[in-house]
């Protein structure tokens, strides 16, 4: 098979089947029907205009016969008057007209034979055309309600198109929910952790305990302080001393901070010395 051969062959096949996935079977049938009454209606047609000029052949087979009756009447008279000779013109017309009184009625026949024809064949198609109407409407009413049940299949199972593209945006919308919830909860997470105020905050987690520290010693101090003011507090001097130490432990605490901070840097002050020193050996050395 040559490239042009198949070629042609993928696109009629490629034809037919757009054709038969757009062909609608009601349609189609409605269609066959139309098609049939076209053909009846040429029948009726044909059979009209022979019928005419079977009546157009009649019409003259009258006059002719008209005609006949007319030279015979001309012969008695010429025979009444003696003149054999008018009478025998008179008798060869009558002859003339009479033969073709029997052509016409040969061919009158013959449109009569073959106009009972058509209208005989007319009836059949006729017949034909009505239980072709009967049986294309029980068609299409059979198509209608397979084709709703279908529909109606395909709805309830979830495999027509429309059902696949909702399923899909429900597939979609669900995926899209379970992310919006997931990154909910991991801010919720980081916001306890204290993640989000590390990085927008300069202080780190150590500055962060001991100005909480600080700040219940001032609220404890202010509400023993309330209490006193307004008679409620059992032992004053308790709670002062306690807010004392309180206080002495965190100076304490922070002096120790302090200190771990300077040793801190004089070690690092140290290690820079140490690792300059080496370095101008080294350019010593190269030297």
């Amino acid at each position: 098979m040559g490239i042009l051969s198949r070629a042609s062959y993928v696109i009629r096949s490629k034809l037919n089947s757009i054709l038969n996935r757009a062909e609608d079977p009601t349609e189609t049938l409605d269609y066959s029907y139309e098609q049939m009454r076209d053909e009846l209606q040429d029948v009726k047609q044909g059979i009209a205009d022979l019928t005419t000029q079977k009546k157009r052949l009649e019409i003259q087979k009258r006059r002719l016969e008209e005609n006949v009756e007319k030279h015979n009447a001309q012969a008695r008279e010429a025979v009444q008057q003696d003149r054999d000779d008018l009478a025998r013109r008179a008798l060869e017309k009558k002859k003339s007209k009479m033969r073709q009184i029997e052509e016409l009625e040969g061919q009158i026949a013959n449109l009569q034979s073959t106009q009972d024809n058509l209208v005989e064949k007319k009836n059949e198609l006729q017949g034909q055309i009505e239980e072709f109407r009967t049986k294309k409407e029980t068609m299409k009413a059979r198509y209608e309600a397979a084709e709703a049940s279908s529909r109606v299949s395909e709805a309830m199972t979830g495999v027509g198109d429309e059902m696949e593209d909702v399923g899909r945006a429900i597939e979609h919308a669900e995926e899209r929910t379970d992310e919006m919830e997931a990154r909910s909860a991991a801010m919720d997470e980081l916001q306890e952790s204290g993640a989000f105020e590390s990085a927008l905050s300069d202080k780190d987690s150590l500055d962060r305990e001991l100005e909480s520290i600080r700040t219940g010693g001032e609220v404890d101090s202010e509400l023993e302080t309330l209490k006193s003011e307004m008679g409620k507090s059992d032992a004053p001097a308790d709670t002062d001393t306690a807010v004392a130490e309180s206080d002495e432990d965190l100076d304490a605490e922070l002096e120790d901070l302090d200190a771990d901070l300077e040793d801190s840097d004089i070690d690092a002050e140290l290690d820079d010395a140490e690792i300059e020193a080496e370095l101008e050996e080294l350019q010593d050395d190269d030297r």
